[in-house]
């Protein structure tokens, strides 16, 4: 699936220049390299927007700061697709002649759906229908963005991580009314994991499902078919059921490097850490390295761009260790 020992990043990164942010990516992270998020050049290059520029068949724009569903693309639609052609193009010309496993990074359809407005006020979440559309629409957009991502670097194996930060909120109906007096009432679980299974198994890619959220859903990233999950070691509040998916095979990404201001791991304690859990865990020793990918805990924009290459480096030393000692 991944290489042994392998580190990557969650996708965010500081700055602009799509061109500066893939070479380093591609330089510090040559196991696991990403094609950068930099929500930093605005709207459409945010976590909403940029996935939104996915979708099949259903416009989004910009209203009152909100991304919202619209009958047609406009202004906003056209600046996310410019964002996109630009980081595809960059992807062309500097990693064509990657070879090995490459991830790309979108919203998953739980998040999306609690982050985009109707058109008539409210979450999408609200609408059962329209969440039913607007996954139709992501997982087929998904689907297409993976082929041409293919088509652009032939030698990857492309897996896709799907950024799910609101689904613990949205399964213990945590998520505000558009009034703000009430909230939205639960999604029962096993609809949460139906609608998350139908993007997994449309994209044709492995998925790993990353929540760097209080209470991950490691049960129901396993149940819709993912891979492994990617959470912040930090905010892991269940070790039985991580111990019980890890037992059987099921991939951690252990964001163990915080990326709060002034909070600094090095990589000798990054390693310690994630050791610590597996050992707690009781797990044997010699699947580690093959088993977890070292991450930081969640994007690094809000980092200088010194620091979130340091944190690269760092996950990436840390990695090392922990294959090494394997």
């Amino acid at each position: 699936m991944w290489a042994a020992g392998a580190a990557t990043g969650i996708g965010s990164l500081p700055g602009t220049d799509i061109v500066e942010a893939l070479a380093t990516v591609l330089g510090e992270l040559p196991d696991l390299p990403h094609l950068p998020e930099l929500p930093d050049r605005g709207p459409g290059a945010d976590m909403i927007g940029r996935t939104a520029g996915l979708l099949m068949d259903l416009p989004v724009e910009l209203y009152a700061a909100r991304w919202t569903l619209a009958g047609r693309g406009g202004r906003d639609a056209r600046r996310t697709a410019d964002l996109w052609q630009r980081d595809l193009d960059a992807l062309t010309d500097h990693a064509a002649d990657y070879a090995g496993v490459f991830k790309v990074q979108a919203s998953g359809p739980w998040t999306l759906a609690a982050g985009l407005d109707l058109p008539i006020g409210g979450l999408v979440l609200r609408d059962a229908g329209a969440v039913r559309d607007l996954t139709a629409s992501l997982a087929e957009g998904l689907r297409r963005h993976v082929v041409e991502v293919s088509a652009r670097v032939p030698g990857a194996r492309i897996l896709l991580q799907l950024d799910e930060p609101s689904l613990p909120q949205v399964l213990a109906g945590m998520l505000p009314t558009e009034s703000g007096f009430g909230r939205l009432p639960p999604v029962p679980e096993t609809e949460a994991t139906e609608t998350l299974r139908g993007v997994v198994d449309a994209v044709g890619v492995p998925v790993v499902l990353h929540c760097c959220a209080p209470h991950p859903p490691v049960r129901l990233a396993r149940a819709a078919g993912a891979v492994g999950i990617a959470l912040d070691l930090d905010l892991v509040d269940d070790l039985d059921t991580v111990g019980e998916a890890l037992d059987d095979g099921f991939g951690l990404w252990a964001g163990a490097l915080p990326t709060r201001t002034g909070a600094r791991r090095s990589a000798v304690e990054v390693a310690d850490r994630i050791r610590a859990l597996w050992h707690r865990l009781g797990l044997p020793a010699g699947r580690l390295g093959e088993q977890v990918v070292t991450t930081p805990a969640c994007g690094l924009a809000g980092l200088t761009p010194d620091e979130a290459r340091a944190a690269m480096l760092t996950c990436r030393e840390a990695a090392r260790r922990l294959a090494e000692a394997d």
